[in-house]
């Protein structure tokens, strides 16, 4: 992970310290703290991942056969 971005996440926590209030506090700001910072870091979901890479894979697979077809009409 980028230094910035864990430098930002123990600020964030070490500030929520010491305002400390309940154990459940704690716990519950500890987590929308590291939500939000993961969604700054625009991430993808592994689903969306796999998703895209068949995507990519089937669109190589046509590339190829389109690039014979076109060395086939070598005029």
């Amino acid at each position: 992970m980028n230094s910035k971005i864990i430098e930002t996440m123990t600020e964030s926590i070490k500030g929520l310290a010491e305002n400390i209030q309940s154990g459940n506090y704690i716990e519950e700001n500890i987590k929308a703290i590291v939500t939000a910072i993961i969604a700054k870091l625009d991430l993808v979901s592994r689903e969306e991942f796999d998703t895209q890479q068949m995507v990519l894979i089937a669109t190589r697979k046509k590339l190829d056969e389109l690039e014979q077809v076109i060395k086939g009409l070598k005029i």
